[in-house]
């Protein structure tokens, strides 16, 4: 069975409804309005997976999805790792499956997310409970940085890191404790942008 690779490139954004109107004008077709997203990560209970560079997530948003992506490519200037995924009928179902089998829930993060389609891009607009983001997915790295320039970003100030890492950094940089990455545990906070040590690219 071929692998299917995901290649994405992720830019912290200053002025979300800005660039969604960019997206908009040159022609971007909505592929999902505005939607709230819950997601569960896994891991073995000696952290096995996250040791190995390997994701295993339970999606619910419009409908219920599991998805597993292995390791990034090092030598890639975009996010270009191996992704499966497929969708499940009932989420709840999906975790027991999941815990049944010795997995368990090590943070559960949320979103809202709305996707444009846009030549042969995919893109992102991502609001998480310590900023905005973009995504642009493409067939190749040419494809999505000729996408990241039409929108006028700066594609130097492009993110490698997950949102789960830039969650793992925020913690460390504030002392946090807490698991999970909702948009109530950040709503008392005073959380900065400098926090993220990111520069916008917008």
């Amino acid at each position: 069975m071929p692998q299917k690779v995901e290649k994405e490139a992720k830019f912290y954004i200053r002025d979300l409804e800005k660039i969604e109107q960019h997206i908009i004008d040159l022609g971007g077709e909505m592929v999902q309005p505005r939607t709230f997203e819950t997601n569960l990560r896994f891991d073995t209970p000696n952290r096995e997976l996250s040791a190995s560079f390997q994701v295993l997530r339970l999606r619910q948003d419009t409908r219920a999805r599991l998805t597993y992506k292995g390791p990034a490519d090092p030598g890639s200037t975009v996010n270009s790792r191996p992704e499966y995924e497929v969708e499940i009928s009932d989420l709840d179902t999906g975790r027991m499956i999941l815990e049944a089998l010795g997995y368990e829930v090590v943070t559960i993060y949320e979103k809202y997310r709305a996707s444009y389609s846009l030549g042969e891009v995919e893109i992102s607009l991502d609001e998480m409970p310590f900023g905005y983001f973009l995504e642009i997915e493409g067939p190749d790295e040419e494809h999505i940085q000729a996408m990241a320039k039409k929108l006028d970003l700066n594609w130097e100030n492009r993110s490698s890191l997950s949102y789960m890492r830039l969650f793992t950094l925020v913690k460390k940089r504030l002392d946090l404790s807490m698991r999970d990455l909702t948009f109530e545990n950040f709503s008392e906070l005073d959380f900065q942008p400098h926090h993220l040590q990111l520069s916008y690219a917008d």
